[in-house]
């Protein structure tokens, strides 16, 4: 699926930009933008480059490589080249008073180049006001994650219970679980925001290996092939009778992700606790789903879920051994966005915001079960994009 976004479009994301930042800061006066998700949502294209945005409302695109598939891709009239910041003096001067960079990315070592050519008086980070900016979704972006949603929907309901069969290996199940995700124009990969986050589609496990720990900030775990690639299926862990299957990834159309969760039971109908502890999350997220309405306060509704927590998710729930402190995330260009339904989430909830909840519960020597679903934040309802929690399926 692909839709072409119109010039005013990036033009407007811009505008936002500079003037959030305008109103934030009297001082600000310009923005240096290095990370390659951010230059795609504000020019329709992610390169070699630097984006500088100024307080007179003037944009920049300096791309080093490629030049030719930046002006192929960008709608917008900013784009230069360079071969490297010098070049930038010839259009700007090197006084860029108080500067905003997108911090999350920018390494010391690129600090110190910029700072070889430009003057910045003072440096501040931009990364809340871009995510903030970022996190209100238009009718293109919606309808793009939408339609991940649908296909994400598709796979887990249909496809993924014909993959799964005695004796297949987590490391053959994901190269089955790629093809069919490609086959259904999957983008062919997931992005995150979180810094050195490496995982190719998301999560998953067969019985309690989808428990295992990892520096993932997720509530579900996953063994891998070694501890230098715990991201991958184990060559060694196989399917057999009795077994819960966790799998819990993202889908990517045209940059724009939906996520959702489904676990399976192989051979055998879960039992009865296994069921009742899944279905006690799957009331989770339709409460949480409830909740989620424009003017809505994240932090409130998190508490508001957390303290009426019914007794058989006491232990283990968002993570056995050390859970995360959260029910659902923003989602969008990447996976994991802002706001987030936790602590510290105080500002209302806008109308087409993108959230993911994912309520689940680690069960010692069986698995991680529970649900994950894709919401947009409507005005006095939430509209659920990817089908909503389902029981566990046997297969």
């Amino acid at each position: 699926m692909f839709l072409e976004i119109a010039p005013k479009e990036f033009a407007g994301r811009i505008r936002s930009v500079i003037t959030r930042l305008a109103d934030a800061d009297p001082n600000f006066d310009t923005a240096l933008i290095v990370g390659r998700v951010n230059q795609y949502y504000l020019t329709g294209t992610m390169q070699d480059a630097l984006l500088i945005l100024k307080r007179d409302g003037s944009a920049y695109y300096f791309v080093r490589k490629s030049f030719e598939r930046a002006q192929a891709e960008c709608p917008l009239d900013i784009v230069y080249p360079m071969s490297s910041y010098r070049d930038i003096l010839g259009t700007l001067a090197p006084e860029f008073g108080t500067t905003y960079l997108d911090t999350d990315v920018v390494t010391y070592a690129l600090m110190e180049r910029l700072r070889k050519y430009f003057k910045m008086d003072t440096i501040r980070s931009l990364d809340k006001i871009l995510l903030t900016v970022r996190s209100i979704k238009s009718e293109q972006e919606l309808a793009l994650i939408s339609h991940s949603g649908a296909q994400q929907r598709h796979l887990l309901e249909d496809i993924v219970p014909t993959l799964l069969r005695e004796g297949i290996s987590e490391a053959e199940f994901q190269g089955e679980l790629f093809s069919a995700l490609m086959n259904l124009g999957h983008q062919g990969l997931c992005r995150f925001s979180m810094f050195q986050t490496e995982m190719a589609m998301g999560q998953f496990g067969f019985g309690d290996n989808s428990m295992c720990p990892t520096n993932f900030d997720g509530p579900g775990g996953m063994r891998g092939m070694s501890a230098a690639s715990p991201a991958a299926g184990s060559q060694d862990r196989r399917l057999k009778k009795g077994d819960l299957v966790f799998v819990d990834v993202g889908f990517g159309t045209d940059g724009y992700h939906s996520d959702k969760t489904q676990v399976y039971s192989f051979g055998v109908a879960p039992d009865a606790k296994t069921l009742q502890i899944h279905r006690a999350c799957i009331d989770i997220e339709s409460r949480c789903a409830e909740l989620l309405v424009a003017g809505a306060i994240p932090s409130k509704i998190y508490a508001e879920i957390m303290s009426t927590l019914p007794e058989i998710l006491s232990v283990g729930f968002m993570g056995y051994g050390q859970s995360v402190r959260f029910l659902g995330h923003g989602i969008g260009l990447c996976v994991d966005e802002i706001p987030v339904i936790a602590r510290g989430f105080d500002e209302p909830l806008q109308e087409n915001m993108v959230f993911a909840l994912e309520p689940k519960c680690g069960i010692p020597g069986v698995g991680t079960v529970g649900v994950e679903d894709s919401y947009i934040v409507r005005s006095g309802y939430s509209e659920c994009i990817t089908g909503g929690g389902r029981d566990i399926i046997t297969v």
